[in-house]
Formats: C-alpha cells, sequence, structure tokens
C-alpha cells in the first residue's frame, strides 16, 4: 500500500472515530475513544504535550455543548490541558462517561455541576446577581463531587429538571407566537427535546430552544452556532418566562454539598461590557455590590468562587481576587466551553497572576481521591480544617496529593 494511500485511510478513520465521539450511545462514544487512544498509543496518531493549563467547566451535550463528555474529555487532552472538569446545568448525567474517559486518556478530570438558585429572602432579592435573564436567581457551582455520590446529586437535581421542562415547553409555545407569522413554527418535543440528552439524564436549556430555532434556518453547523449567539444575546428576553420551582433556594443548594461532601461556589460574572462569546450584551450585574455579596455568601457556607479569567477586565479580576482572599474563599477557574467556537486553553491561567487557579485545579483533583471512600477526608471538612487551618496549605497538601497519585499511575503505564 502506498504511502499516500495509507494516510488516505489514516485519515478517513480519524474522521470517523471522531464523529463516533459524539454518537448516541455512551458505549459507542467509549469504544471510538479507546480505538482513538490506542492509534496514540501505537504511534499511528501523535500524542499531544500535555501542559500546565487547566479547565474545571466544560459542558457536554448533557447540558448544551457540541461535546458528549468522551468527546470533552477528548479535546481537553488534544488541547494539551493537565486536568479538566465536567461543569453541566442541572446534571450530573455525563459525569460517570466523563470519569471513565479520563482514566481511558489517562488525564485527571473533576466533576460537579451549575445550578440556577433563588435569591428570594436574601439582602439581594429583586437585584441581577450573575444570572442576564432574571433577578433574583444566582448561578452556583458545585465542585468536586465524590464519585460515590453522585446518585445522590442526581436525586437531587431530577425534579428540578421535569419542572425546568414544564417551562421550557411554556417558552416554545410562546416563542411560536413570534416566529409563525414568517411561516415557522417549533415543536419542544420533535424539535428541542431530541438535541438533548435528556432521557439519560441531561437538561433542556433555552440554548437548545435557540438552536432548534437556528436549524429550522439554516443547515449548516457553523451559521447555526452563530445564530445561537446572536438569539442568545437578542431574542431570549422576547420569550424568556421567570424560572420559580425550578430553583433551588441557595441554602437548599449549600445544604446539599455539605451532604455530599462537595464544594458549593459562587460564580463571578461581572459587569459585561464586551461578551467573549458572543451570547451577552452589555449589563450590569454584581460589581455594584459585590463586597456585600461576597460577605453574605461566606456566611451562609459558601466556600469557594469560580471566575474566568478571559472573560473579565484586569480591574474585576483583582478585585475578585482580593476579596477571595481576605474572605479565606478558595478560587476555581474554568473557561465555560459550551460552543466549538471556543478554546479549551485559557493563556491568562498561565501567567503568574493567575498560576495558583493550576494548583486550584489539582487541589480538586485530590479532594475527589481524598473522598472517594469518606467524605470527612475532603478538604472543607471539619476534619481537615482542623488538621490543616490554613487554606493555602490546605490547597497545596491536596494538589500536591493528586500530582503525586498521577505520576505514580504514568509510572506503571
Amino acid at each position: 500500500m502506498s504511502r499516500e494511500r495509507n494516510d488516505r485511510l489514516m485519515k478517513s478513520m480519524k474522521e470517523q472515530l471522531f464523529d463516533r465521539l459524539n454518537a448516541p450511545d455512551k458505549k459507542s462514544r467509549l469504544e471510538a475513544l479507546r480505538e482513538l487512544k490506542l492509534l496514540c498509543d501505537t504511534g499511528a496518531l501523535d500524542i499531544p504535550i500535555t501542559g500546565i493549563n487547566v479547565n474545571n467547566h466544560i459542558h457536554t451535550t448533557f447540558s448544551f455543548s457540541p461535546y458528549s463528555p468522551a468527546k470533552a474529555v477528548f479535546l481537553s487532552w488534544l488541547s494539551g490541558l493537565a486536568t479538566t472538569g465536567i461543569m453541566d446545568h442541572d446534571s450530573v448525567g455525563g459525569a460517570d462517561e466523563f470519569v471513565e474517559s479520563g482514566k481511558m486518556i489517562g488525564m485527571p478530570v473533576t466533576v460537579g455541576f451549575e445550578q440556577r438558585c433563588s435569591m428570594k429572602d436574601t439582602p439581594f432579592e429583586g437585584k441581577f446577581i450573575n444570572n442576564p435573564d432574571q433577578s433574583s436567581v444566582a448561578y452556583l457551582a458545585m465542585h468536586g463531587i465524590p464519585h460515590h455520590m453522585l446518585s445522590e446529586a442526581e436525586r437531587f437535581l431530577a425534579p428540578y429538571r421535569e419542572k425546568r421542562n414544564v417551562r421550557n415547553w411554556k417558552m416554545v409555545d410562546k416563542l411560536n407566537t413570534y416566529i409563525k407569522p414568517f411561516g415557522l413554527g417549533l415543536d419542544f418535543n420533535t424539535d428541542v427535546l431530541p438535541l438533548s440528552q435528556y432521557s439519560s439524564g441531561g437538561s433542556v436549556t433555552e440554548r437548545h430552544i435557540l438552536y432548534a430555532l437556528a436549524a429550522k434556518l439554516t443547515e449548516n453547523e457553523m451559521p447555526r452556532n452563530f445564530l445561537l449567539g446572536v438569539f442568545k444575546s437578542q431574542l431570549v428576553e422576547s420569550f424568556y418566562i421567570e424560572a420559580d420551582e425550578e430553583l433551588p433556594h441557595i441554602t437548599e443548594f449549600i445544604e446539599l454539598a455539605d451532604r455530599l461532601g462537595a464544594i458549593p461556589a459562587y460564580a463571578y460574572l461581572g459587569d459585561v461590557s464586551v461578551s467573549v462569546t458572543g451570547d451577552k450584551k452589555r449589563q450590569k450585574f454584581e460589581d455594584a455590590f459585590l463586597d456585600e455579596l461576597i460577605d453574605y455568601i461566606v456566611r451562609i457556607g459558601i466556600r469557594a468562587v469560580t471566575y474566568m479569567p478571559a472573560r473579565n477586565s484586569e480591574k474585576q479580576l483583582t478585585r475578585v481576587k482580593s476579596l477571595c482572599e481576605s474572605n479565606g474563599l478558595f478560587q476555581i477557574s474554568g473557561e465555560d466551553i459550551n460552543s466549538p467556537l471556543q478554546d479549551f486553553i485559557c493563556d491568562k491561567i498561565e501567567t503568574p497572576e493567575y498560576k495558583h487557579l493550576i494548583d486550584s485545579a489539582w487541589a480538586l483533583v485530590g479532594h475527589e481521591l481524598a473522598t472517594a471512600s469518606d467524605i470527612s477526608e475532603g478538604m472543607f471538612s471539619g476534619e481537615t480544617i482542623d488538621r490543616i487551618p490554613d487554606l493555602y496549605n490546605r490547597i497545596a497538601y491536596f494538589a500536591n496529593m493528586a500530582r503525586e497519585k498521577h505520576a505514580k499511575k504514568r509510572k506503571v503505564q
């Protein structure tokens, strides 16, 4: 066989395997990942160079993303990330696949989910906090869920997804009143629901509704993603219906984190002047009352703040870092990957000002390893805080544990 023909066959095989990473069923996705890893191990495909960069906020098809959990892990690895983390909305349905994919690739991963919570009956009721679509609502992230506690997290989340779908159906109905004059219409069950992993524990979001509309307008995937960004920033408010029953109160979210042995985090957004993803318009958020907000979330039991260096100004980031340091909050980063237009790598994280976020990511890996059999071994358990009271010493302890265990695994392999 000629070299040229062999190269063509290898390219075709690689493309087919890449496509299968987004196959409808988990078994096919993992088989494709296993075959791609084998091609890398045998030298048929180049093995990526792993750097020091990290990303703990990767969305998958279990909320809204073009990537299955297996594909998200593989692309994280190809991008050169040292560790990666799943973060779906209202769902841990893809967590097992994400973890299994990480083991297959030999890449440390972390698991969590993101959820909107009610801030009613708090000092911030009536304010736009970090949710562009609704006041009195805050996005929170649950990081470092012990893997044996995922089923309990799912029991908590499933009823909220069901309530969210009641509102999704109503929003599709409302949107149809706007698009009907143009000869368009959406059916929630046939146009929107199939775009999701709802039957496997995934969530359905406003983005699914907008993507279904974009699909009605174009058959090409790239224009769909462009239209999705435009729709998200300009169209949602016309059909948006405020969430209510699908929102746990912020205190319920914290209570769940304590039961799971996970780490509850506030997701900092900050006032938006320019949207790096094109899906947010200029808008004021929590910057005007950030000091008071941080003081409040610390008092009620939030342990961390997650923020995205690529999305904020230096002034915003300096302020958030300072507030975290003065209030003893764990700092976590991740770049909210939910579009093929985004890069898995955030260059800022490798600069001196943000390199501490790399240790944070490894500390999350260490936390999940430590809590594998006993949640009292976690970063924020009473026992651990008594043993290692200083937060930065604790971060170093868990990060070093994770790095050492990963290095030993690589040696064995």
